[in-house]
Parts: C-alpha cells; sequence; structure tokens
C-alpha cells in the first residue's frame, strides 16, 4: 500500500491488487436467489441507470453512470434489498422453506401468517437500512424495533416510526455501541438481529444482506450492456462499514472476472475505517482513527464490516477520503445537471462519489491521482447514488443554501 496527500483528498493505493477468483459468496450463481426474491415482489422494478452525457463531456471521459437508488421500492434509498431478503432467509429457516424458490408471495401464505407476525426484527441504523429492515417487517405483520445512534437526524427518525408496528429510539451512544446494544436486546428479548455489519460470530445474516445488495450490481451489468458498454473501466463506491461497497466489489469482480475494472472506495475524512484498515496494510480490519462529525449519515461507521473487508482489501485498488463538501459538490452536481442529463436527486451518502469524481477531473492539484487511477478520455465510470433526500431539511440548505455540512 502507497499513501497519498493531494491537497483536501487523502488517497491509498493497493499495489498488490488480486487478480484470483473472486469471492465464492458473490458470485452469479450463489446470489441468485436474492435476485429471484427481489423480482418477485410486486413492487419491484429495476432502478434507473442514468447516463450523464454532459457530465462525460465536461470530465473529458468515455461516459459516466449514476445508479439512482432514490427509486428503489419507494424508500428513497437501497437498503431495502438487504433488509428484505435477510428477513426472508431468516424466516425460511425457522419454517423450513427452500430459500433459493421462495417467493414473497409464498410468504404472504395464510397457513404462515401466525408464525411469522410472533417474530419480532432489531437492528441499528444510522436511517436507511433500519427504514428497509422496518419496511419489510411491516410487510409481514411483524414487529421491528430501530436504534439509532446519537446525531441521527430526527426526520429520518420520523420516517421510520410511520412504518406499520416500528419502535424507533435515538440513543446517546455512537454507531458502533448502539450496534452492541441491539445485538445485546436480540439476546434478551429472543428478537432476531438483522445488522449490516459484522463480528466474530454473527457473520451469516451480514452476508445474505450484503448479498441482496447485489441486485443492484447485477441490473447495472445489465443496464451497461443494453447502453452499448460491456463493462465499466471504473466503479467509484461510498463506503461506511463496507458492507455494500464489498457487495459490488465482490459480484462485479466475479460478472468482470477476465476484465476487471478499477475499483475505488471514498469514506468521510472523519470516519474512515476501511481508509485506515488499507493503510495498515497487515490484512486485519481496523477501527476509524479520526472520529469527528460527518454530515454523510450512512457512512458515519467507524468498524469494518468483518465479512466484506477480505473482499475490500483484495480487490479494491484506490482508497480515498474526502471531506464533507465534496460530498455537498456532488449533490449540487447532480441536482442542477449540465445541459440534457437528467436530474438525480441524491443525498449526503449518495453523492459523494460524483462529488470526488469531479474533483479528480476538475480540479488541477488532484490531477497526479487523475491520472494515476486511470481517468483519462476512454474512462467508463460506474457511480452509486445510494439514497435520495432522506434528510429533506439538510438536502435543502445544501442545494438551496450553498451549506457544505
Amino acid at each position: 500500500m502507497k499513501e497519498y496527500q493531494a491537497s483536501y483528498i487523502r488517497a491509498v493505493k493497493n499495489e498488490s491488487v488480486s487478480h484470483k477468483k473472486g469471492p465464492d459468496f458473490l458470485n452469479p450463481e450463489a446470489v441468485a436467489p436474492a435476485y429471484h426474491l427481489h423480482q418477485s415482489f410486486e413492487e419491484y422494478s429495476p432502478t434507473p441507470l442514468v447516463c450523464l452525457k454532459g457530465l462525460t463531456q465536461k470530465l473529458g471521459v468515455k461516459a459516466v453512470f449514476v445508479k439512482d437508488e432514490s427509486k428503489r421500492f419507494g424508500l428513497n434509498a437501497f437498503k431495502g434489498l438487504g433488509g428484505l431478503y435477510a428477513l426472508t432467509r431468516i424466516i425460511c429457516r425457522e419454517l423450513g422453506l427452500d430459500e433459493t424458490q421462495v417467493t414473497f408471495r409464498e410468504l404472504k401464505d395464510p397457513r404462515w401468517k401466525e408464525r411469522i407476525e410472533s417474530m419480532e426484527f432489531v437492528t441499528a441504523t444510522d436511517g436507511n437500512h433500519g427504514k428497509g429492515v422496518a419496511w419489510t417487517a411491516s410487510m409481514l405483520g411483524c414487529r421491528a424495533h430501530v436504534y439509532m445512534p446519537a446525531g441521527s437526524s430526527e426526520i429520518r427518525a420520523e420516517a421510520i416510526r410511520g412504518i406499520g408496528n416500528t419502535e424507533v429510539k435515538i440513543m446517546e451512544t455512537g454507531y458502533d455501541d448502539t450496534v452492541r446494544y441491539a445485538a445485546e436486546m436480540a439476546d434478551k428479548n429472543g428478537w432476531h438481529l438483522v445488522q449490516d455489519t459484522s463480528w466474530k460470530g454473527y457473520e451469516e445474516i451480514p452476508s445474505w444482506i450484503i448479498q441482496g445488495y447485489t441486485t443492484m450490481g447485477e441490473e447495472a451489468v445489465q443496464q451497461l450492456e443494453e447502453a452499448g458498454y460491456k463493462r465499466p473501466t471504473h466503479v467509484f463506491l461510498q463506503a461506511g462499514v463496507g458492507a455494500m461497497a464489498g457487495s459490488i466489489v465482490g459480484y462485479l469482480a466475479n460478472r468482470y472476472e477476465e476484465n476487471r475494472p478499477v475499483f475505488a472506495v471514498v469514506e468521510p475524512e472523519n470516519m474512515a475505517c476501511i481508509y485506515q484498515s488499507a493503510r495498515m496494510n497487515d490484512g486485519k480490519p481496523h477501527p476509524a482513527v479520526d472520529t469527528g462529525p460527518t454530515m454523510m449519515a450512512g457512512l458515519n461507521c467507524g468498524e469494518p464490516c468483518t465479512v466484506t473487508w477480505p473482499v475490500l482489501r483484495d480487490y479494491v485498488e484506490w482508497y480515498y477520503t474526502c471531506p464533507d463538501y465534496i460530498s455537498a459538490y456532488g449533490m449540487r452536481i447532480l441536482r442542477v445537471p449540465e445541459k440534457g442529463d437528467n436530474t438525480v436527486i441524491s443525498g449526503e451518502s449518495g453523492a459523494v462519489t460524483t462529488g470526488l469524481l469531479c474533483a479528480l477531473c476538475g480540479d488541477k492539484e488532484l490531477g497526479l491521482l487523475k491520472e494515476m487511477a486511470g481517468v483519462d478520455k476512454d474512462a467508463v465510470i460506474l457511480l452509486f447514488s445510494t439514497e435520495g433526500d432522506t434528510d429533506p431539511d439538510n438536502y435543502r440548505r445544501i442545494i438551496y443554501e450553498g451549506k457544505n455540512s
């Protein structure tokens, strides 16, 4: 690993990216049941893959695509994919159903109603994951308990409280301690913990959540091919604990095994556990060193997911950190796009990769990083806007008042 500091961006380059086969649990065969389940859901439809031709021209690259997850299941974020699949797997295990073939309609069969409705689920969240768990539980008539870390937006909390039979509580602890509290409550009350991070002894359910996220990757692959592109050359992914980033990296590493894109992970400068783990270069996950505030609530996580850390360690070439104003920059670019481009409503955690890409291409001080990453006229870049305006008040402040945090 080699570390670089260029103005307001820090970067670590992985000089020994693995060329071995992608992770087995994220290959197309292993994740096919998740895609099958999602397609069986009445509200399912692929989210748009937006081609930003005007931005492409401005940046001097071949193509820029943004996967708009604000359109996912009416939840304004992608997290429902993981929650839906994980809850389904838990229920299938309890009822003895075949998880590879089950459809959501089958779970609504009156035969299972009483047993399913007796189940309760619990999670810790900065917002989007908890909303996905509560939404899935409500669709099945179950109760959910959602705990949010100190500093969480009351607007995000209220959005979850409005879903079904859900208890929501904002704690006085940070994210990682709130996760531990949720786990304790699960053990104490016999609830099912549905957490999108992992630790020793708790890896199966996070693996299901991670597999659920790969539906975004499969849709993007198909949509790129429909647009006339065999593959992206670069994939920029934001990371909190690294579950989503690891999901997409692992899946695409398998799909494009013979000619993989350059994978890059982006984190807030004040909460960068994946960056720190890469920087330490001992193969192990490490907590974030700088733990100041960030407006990127979905990325405000100090400890890596142990399931996906090996994926991010082995297959990612670049790890970046950036300040909050880079995310605000990306939000404005997507909200007020170049002439001819469609608008994408992207929240604080959703737009940071767009902001970083535009900074790399537009700031001369970052020119070396851009060149080293191979972002040139032949680059086909895939980004994932993982949420919409999940905090509407802050979104308005950033877009209309010019705030940067």
